[in-house]
């Protein structure tokens, strides 16, 4: 079943962001991950949610979306974006 990352963004360092914009494309390749949405605009129908940034990755399988947050090749940018943001992520299955 397709699985997808889920992330509400908040940068504090955009100048350091864009490193990470460019370190993620490459560590999705070899597990198959696409982003379905990547930043834009947001705008709250319910519930006064207003998400400063958010980003939906699709996976075929949760296994896979596990494997690759936790990967080697995904490391480095982690370590970056848990340095210069506040994130708020799940991974949930879809249909």
């Amino acid at each position: 079943m397709t699985a997808y990352v889920i992330a509400e963004v908040d940068v504090h360092d955009v100048d350091r962001y864009q490193r990470y914009r460019e370190l993620v494309p490459p560590s999705l390749a070899p597990y198959g991950g696409r982003f379905v949405v990547r930043g834009g605009r947001t705008e709250s129908l319910e519930g006064g949610w207003s998400p400063p940034r958010l980003v939906v990755l699709e996976f075929a399988d949760i296994d896979t979306a596990r494997a690759w947050w936790s990967s080697v090749e995904y490391a480095e940018a982690k370590a970056l974006r848990q340095a210069i943001a506040s994130t708020r992520m799940v991974l949930v299955e879809g249909a």
